[in-house]
């Protein structure tokens, strides 16, 4: 039977991040899609996935393209107008902080997945994700430990899902000033947490969140919305989110 089982993919390990991608697109299985996330870790702010796909053989006119979180906001802006100008196909997807609250982080991250997958202009014939498995993708997947920096096309996800969020908090920071949403574009950062209890939460929090809840309670403020989702990262216990009008 061992005669039958088809020749092992050779991965070149010189080609860097490009190996894994190069490898699938040499057994006939690309067009390689990668997807990655921005902002799920946040408390505030939409949470925003994107997917790409990178032509074989592509990796020189992406220089430098790794890991959005180890760029510079610079060299980010510049690997952004690379990739949406040179890429075969890519998508971006931004879920609001209202519907990270209706549904749940990680089932919003899910979802945001294979939207983004589904609006690619090209099919893949692959997916490679993040960390972790995401079902109904409608394609052959799998998931890649430390994806964004062994896969080029999830490092390029990275970086289109990572700068239009850090854009929006931006545009929420001339909005909402009070937040310093343009500094720390939503995380739980110790000048985050100050200002939020300061100020308590406005509707761009994601009132799903425990840190969220307690600043709200300082204040006796109310959830603008009605929040149901399960308790997931940094969420508050599901009696806390449920019911507001206990605050």
């Amino acid at each position: 039977m061992a005669g039958l089982r088809p020749p092992r993919t050779v991965i070149r390990r010189s080609t860097g991040n490009w190996a894994l991608q190069g490898a699938l697109d040499r057994r006939g299985l690309g067009p390689v899609a990668g997807v990655d996330e921005a902002g799920r870790g946040a408390c505030a702010g939409p949470l925003v996935v994107a997917a790409c796909t990178l032509r074989p053989g592509d990796g020189r006119r992406f220089e430098g393209l790794t890991d959005s979180k180890v760029l510079s906001a610079a060299e980010r802006e510049r690997l952004y107008g690379v990739i949406t100008a040179k890429a075969l196909s890519w998508s971006v997807v931004v879920i609001s902080a209202e519907e990270v609250d209706a549904i749940g982080i990680h089932v919003a991250n899910l979802e945001g997945m294979r939207r983004a997958v589904a609006q690619l202009a090209v099919h893949p014939g692959y997916v490679l994700t993040d960390g972790f498995r995401v079902p109904g993708l409608g394609t052959p997947s799998v998931a890649v430990v430390k994806g964004d920096l062994v896969a080029a096309c999830v490092a390029a996800a990275s970086v289109l899902a990572k700068v239009t969020r850090d854009r929006i908090m931006t545009e929420l920071h001339d909005e909402f000033p009070m937040y310093g949403f343009a500094d720390h574009k939503g995380y739980c950062t110790a000048d985050h947490t100050e200002r939020l209890e300061q100020h308590g939460p406005c509707e761009q929090h994601r009132w799903c969140y425990a840190n969220v809840v307690a600043a709200a309670r300082l204040h006796g403020m109310r959830s603008p919305r009605a929040v149901s989702s399960k308790p997931g990262l940094f969420d508050a216990f599901e009696g806390d989110v449920v019911d507001n009008e206990q605050l």
